[in-house]
């Protein structure tokens, strides 16, 4: 990572807060259905069009993946957006929703950032440099949390649907009842959560890579482990178990399908 994409980071979160906020609970959004069924509005594909051409002034020697776009995850630096994770809220006028970046390196997330401006939170992290968030203007560093026991747990997920689709309903459920508590808080706030100390546990049966490469660092960064259901750490992974660590593999054991 070099010295200056920090503050290449910061710049695009900066643009994308403007554009989002300028557009978010607006009554005439326009809104369209991908072939998944999932929502993509204007602002989505706005969003990812302005980052696109300013990492092109920027860093025109790298690539670039962004969900609505696409792109190639090729050797070297790669960049990758999210342009607004957590589509849904944001139409709904839910505040709980974010643009996501982040800098990979040779397949490695090195540099991430999570701009959530309704909430007025930014969370980021950067490969050996920790993991921080900027809170209605204060700066703090952030660390996952000390609980060793599924039973003391506090798991979240985004829809109990999914599971269903592309896993085991059964399987979450047996994690379900084996933590202290859990909630649906969902996308991208679950994990940066988990990252804060706040939740123990997240979990996802599907993902996309824009979803997760910010926030695998975040978390990592923070201390915790972030791995797909059966372990894998790579970025290329399509399902996500990120957690404090301690209680990462006894919660892996409950998801493996067919378990109990």
């Amino acid at each position: 990572m070099r010295e200056s994409d920090l503050a290449t980071v910061i710049d695009l979160a900066d643009a994308a807060d403007r554009m989002t906020m300028a557009r978010y609970g607006a009554a005439d959004l326009q809104v369209r259905d991908k072939p998944d069924r999932s929502p993509v509005t204007e602002v989505d594909t706005a969003v990812e069009e302005a980052l696109r051409r300013m990492l092109a002034r920027a860093c025109p020697a790298d690539g670039i993946i962004g969900e609505e776009y696409g792109g190639e995850n090729r050797p070297g630096r790669v960049w990758v957006i999210d342009p607004v994770d957590g589509t849904k809220n944001f139409l709904r006028g839910n505040p709980v929703w974010a643009t996501l970046i982040a800098l990979v390196e040779d397949g490695v997330p090195t540099l991430g950032m999570v701009s959530a401006p309704a909430l007025q939170r930014r969370w980021w992290a950067a490969r050996g440099r920790g993991a921080w968030t900027l809170d209605r203007g204060r700066v703090g560093r952030v660390r996952v949390s000390g609980v060793t026991r599924l039973a003391d747990a506090y798991l979240s997920t985004t829809s109990l649907g999914t599971w269903t689709r592309f896993h085991s309903r059964a399987a979450y459920l047996r994690l379900v009842d084996a933590c202290w508590e859990n909630r649906a808080f969902g996308d991208f706030w679950q994990h940066c959560l988990v990252a804060e100390g706040v939740v123990d546990l997240a979990a996802e049966p599907i993902v996309g890579f824009w979803d997760i490469a910010a926030l695998k660092v975040l978390v990592e960064e923070a201390g915790g482990d972030f791995t797909d259901l059966s372990g894998r750490r790579d970025a290329g992974i399509t399902s996500v178990l990120a957690s404090n660590g301690r209680v990462h593999a006894a919660a892996m054991a409950l998801l493996a399908p067919g378990t109990g």
